[in-house]
């Protein structure tokens, strides 16, 4: 976001409030999702089809009233193109790669790697468009990369018998590197398409490909979903999809995607504090320097008004 545009923006109580609650819910994604798996034999495939289930309706929603705006200029076929590729590879795989990757590392750590995202489309930017990265975001990059680094030895040292454990910070690793080339692309086409069509279009298009992965993978149990299969799904299409969804958009425009990234750094913070409370999982010293330094990295990311990243 340029300069001029950013300083336009101020931090309302109302703009805040709606951000903070925003973070705060997207921040339950993980804890559900781990709660699921502890409380069901469902597998990430099933749980991830029952959620885009639930939140089906809403997309379906938001894409009739993008198509029936005013002044709505029909998208080429190159425009449809991006936007299919961009929803299959930035919440169709990196769900997959996050719920799968949920099996095996716990809540909080899974939420510090996926926080790396914003570096992943400043490097992204950087190789790709040729956008150069400046001295503040080095920093940054130095400070996130450091904080997991620590935050991971730590956690490494706790799982030693935990034989997938290497696998699952893949997968979270991959996830943050598909969500990332969303970001990016989304950028480069929200200013020609709007970001009410790009976000219901793309999150349609996610929707399919993950109801034809489960579809072709033939999961669905021979008695069907039980009565608590179906209130996970609903509590994450609802309560960390769909509801934190809207008041992020919601504070986007009160306050501007700066600011929503610096209390959007909330996130990995609430997400530790509930997985000690909710899942039992350990709180260590490694842990906490770890979440400083990356959120501290994020930070100055989202306080500079860059053109650089826009952190969704």
């Amino acid at each position: 976001m340029a300069m001029s545009n950013q300083q336009k923006y101020k931090v309302t109580l109302a703009g805040f409030v709606i951000t903070l609650a925003g973070a705060l819910l997207f921040s339950t994604k993980a804890i559900i999702v781990k709660l699921a798996f502890k409380h069901t034999a469902m597998n990430a495939l099933s749980l991830l089809t029952l959620r885009m289930l639930f939140a089906l309706p809403f997309y379906l929603v938001a894409a009739w009233i993008a198509a029936k705006a005013k002044n709505t200029t029909p998208l080429t076929g190159r425009q449809w193109g991006v936007i299919v590729f961009l929803g299959l590879f930035g919440y169709y795989l990196s769900s997959l790669f996050d719920f799968v990757g949920l099996q095996y590392i716990t809540a909080g750590l899974e939420r510090l790697i996926l926080f790396l995202y914003p570096t992943f489309a400043i490097l992204l930017n950087a190789f790709i468009f040729k956008q150069r990265v400046n001295r503040i975001q080095k920093i940054a990059l130095l400070l996130t990369y450091t904080g997991i680094a620590v935050a991971y030895v730590g956690e490494l040292q706790l799982d030693m018998n935990n034989p997938d454990f290497l696998w699952g910070s893949f997968l979270i690793f991959l996830c943050s590197v598909t969500f990332a080339v969303y970001i990016t692309g989304s950028g480069r086409i929200i200013p020609q398409v709007g970001a009410g069509r790009f976000t219901a279009y793309a999150m349609l298009a996610a929707t399919t490909g993950i109801f034809i992965h489960f579809a072709l993978a033939g999961l669905m149990p021979a008695a069907g979903f039980s009565g608590i299969h179906w209130g996970y799904g609903l509590l994450l299409a609802i309560v960390a999809t769909v509801l934190p969804s809207f008041l992020i958009s919601n504070g986007m425009k009160r306050i501007g995607s700066n600011n929503v990234a610096i209390i959007s750094a909330i996130g990995p913070v609430s997400t530790i504090v509930q997985a000690y409370f909710i899942l039992n999982e350990p709180l260590f010293m490694e842990q906490i320097a770890g979440t400083v330094l990356v959120i501290a990295g994020v930070l100055l990311i989202g306080w500079q008004p860059s053109k650089n990243v826009d952190i969704k």
